[in-house]
């Protein structure tokens, strides 16, 4: 499956085997556990995420992945909001240090095209 990444307005096309989907289903689920807990997202506590919210904490997972140049967390944080929100088509992170401001984008295709990889 493929999401499409958009960061400081540059877009990849990140292809997340199917595989992963179910193979990290255990991993999928303490993260879930985690922030069942709560979570700090930017400057407030959310007591329980939803979906969108649990996105958009592993959308600034991604962001911190491309910062450390860590594929592998890319891949899993990738194939997270994959499969917490199906019809996703990518995600819009912010960079400016607010993760309540990242869009997921639904269902329709995004106009933006692969400019290069991201690492």
């Amino acid at each position: 499956m493929k999401l499409n990444i958009i960061v400081d307005g540059r877009t990849n096309a990140f292809d997340v085997p199917e595989e992963i989907l179910t193979e990290a289903s255990d991993f999928f689920d303490q993260m879930n556990a985690d922030m069942d807990k709560g979570w700090q997202m930017s400057r407030d506590w959310v007591d329980y995420p939803n979906a969108e919210q649990r996105c958009q904490i592993a959308a600034d997972k991604i962001l911190t992945a491309i910062e450390v140049d860590n594929e592998k967390l890319l891949m899993l944080m990738a194939a997270y909001i994959l499969k917490t929100m199906p019809g996703v088509r990518g995600v819009n992170i912010d960079i400016t240090g607010d993760m309540n401001e990242t869009d997921i984008i639904i269902g329709a295709e995004t106009n933006n095209k692969p400019l290069g990889p991201i690492f």
